[in-house]
């Protein structure tokens, strides 16, 4: 700063009515701008600056290297907010991966042990010595679920094929039988059917069921990715300008309690988050995808999974009568899907909260940019193309923010992959994208999840949170059985096998 305040341009107050008028502020207006910038020494005068880049010219409390300092320091706070105003969604997008993920583990796991209780207690020797088969099976689920590189058509095959080797090699171990036989019978065990319709029915089932479970969970891990990759994207400097015009000006210019008009601040953030405000197409794309496979795909992934046992055996394993609390962890992620689904739009309002903005009623004494009066811009639309007419955000509608494009084309691989997963197409994850993975699990971290309000827009019905239930309590109901019973099948097969 050079010899500032005593330079020919910046002239001492001298107007009286001014003086009067303004003079009773700047006390306050040292203690605020005090404690953020340090500049108290030149706070006790208000000079005339026609010099000043961001804050409307004339008398002013503010030099021009305070100027750029609050700058820095709106750049800053702006920042912050956009940080907490992440949080909650991101802890939200964890919680729902985690939750469905948990779930799904906690499923899986009491079915294999359903089936190992039961098959110990039915079969004896002839499981124990084989039951390497059922956990591999069990493990390639799994694999599959967690998105490895796992055919699930071909797992299930496999399965059935080398479950008959095992039962035909126990039932004919005394006979002198070849393993060109055994290999023969392999092949034809469609047409032979010694099965019956279990094979047939438990790959459809179970294909349907893993296929939607695997692209919604992949689902929530992209969302939460979008959502941290975007709100990283840096503010412009028009955006960070028109940010500090709106906050720290009053200040500069004797009116520290004025609060920005509600209309003046979102059109100030729409200009700066006309970029993020464009992911609002595909975001809710996505979003709808996703309800849409929780409700059409995923609404008996628990009878489909704790029934395997019983499509792989006789052991009958109670179904569950409390249907609420079955449906309860897909409902839930879908009433969270169904809050974030307007979270790109509305994020300015939220931004310009009556803590932030005036609220209404005082629409003439608020801070306009310029003074305390009306602000009389209408409120412009959402997105990059809407901000060619921004009063306040300067901002080229030509050239869009590339990192936030990338976003939406991974918005659009997401919903058309959930779209496939809803017509029991098989979904490959292998890395998508260098921009998609990202680093993050999807894991909720303490530092996400702790801190921060829920981040919303409003619904009509707030959502409901069950926590699921223990692993080892279980929930013990009936349904209806219609597979054929598969110990009589093998029984028939075993007699039929022995009067060779």
């Amino acid at each position: 700063m050079n010899t500032s305040f005593h330079a020919t341009n910046l002239h001492v107050i001298n107007n009286k009515q001014i003086l009067n008028e303004q003079n009773t502020n700047w006390k306050s207006v040292k203690r605020v701008i005090q404690v953020r910038i340090y500049y108290s020494n030149y706070l006790h005068l208000a000079i005339y600056n026609e010099h000043l880049r961001i804050c409307p010219q004339g008398y002013t409390c503010c030099t021009i290297d305070m100027e750029d300092n609050l700058a820095t320091l709106s750049r800053r706070e702006m920042e912050g907010l956009l940080r907490e105003a992440k949080r909650p969604l991101q802890s939200s997008l964890s919680y729902s991966y985690n939750t469905f993920n948990g779930y799904m583990d906690d499923l899986m796991n009491r079915s294999m042990v359903t089936l190992q209780d039961t098959f110990t207690s039915t079969w004896g020797f002839l499981y124990t010595r084989n039951s390497q088969l059922f956990q591999d099976l069990y493990q390639d689920l799994k694999d599959y679920y967690r998105s490895a590189s796992v055919n699930l058509e071909e797992v299930l095959n496999e399965f059935w094929t080398k479950l008959l080797e095992k039962l035909f090699y126990q039932a004919n171990k005394q006979s002198s039988i070849d393993e060109d036989y055994q290999e023969c019978v392999s092949k034809k065990i469609e047409t032979l059917r010694l099965f019956g319709e279990a094979p047939h029915k438990m790959t459809i089932q179970v294909t349907r069921t893993f296929v939607a479970a695997r692209a919604f969970l992949q689902g929530l891990q992209t969302s939460r990715e979008v959502v941290g990759k975007v709100l990283q994207v840096p503010l412009s400097q028009k955006c960070v300008g028109a940010i500090m015009r709106m906050t720290y000006c009053p200040h500069c210019r004797g009116m520290p309690t004025a609060k920005p008009c509600a209309n003046y601040c979102s059109n100030v953030m729409k200009g700066c988050l006309a970029n993020q405000a464009d992911l609002h197409t595909e975001w809710s794309h996505l979003a709808d995808t996703m309800i849409e496979v929780g409700e059409r795909r995923l609404d008996d992934v628990e009878s489909v999974i704790l029934y395997l046992p019983n499509q792989i055996s006789e052991a009958m394993f109670s179904m569950m009568d409390n249907m609420e609390t079955i449906n309860s962890k897909v409902s839930d992620v879908n009433m969270k899907l169904r809050e974030i689904r307007p979270y790109w739009v509305s994020l300015p309002k939220v931004l310009c909260s009556d803590r932030v903005a005036s609220g209404t009623g005082a629409e003439d004494k608020c801070w306009n940019g310029m003074n305390r009066a009306r602000y009389l811009p209408e409120v412009i639309g959402d997105g990059l193309a809407s901000q060619i007419n921004n009063p306040e955000v300067e901002i080229d509608i030509t050239k869009p923010d590339m990192k936030i494009r990338q976003q939406i084309m991974q918005l659009k691989i997401m919903t058309h992959r959930l779209k496939n997963a809803l017509n029991g197409q098989d979904v490959d994850f292998q890395d998508t994208s260098d921009d998609v993975s990202g680093s993050g699990s999807g894991m909720c971290t303490d530092d996400i999840c702790s801190r921060g309000p829920r981040l919303v827009a409003p619904v009509t019905e707030p959502p409901r949170v069950y926590a699921y239930p223990p692993r080892n309590k279980e929930v013990r109901g009936s349904a209806s059985q219609s597979l054929p019973s598969f110990s009589i099948l093998l029984l028939s097969l075993l007699i039929l096998l022995l009067r060779r």
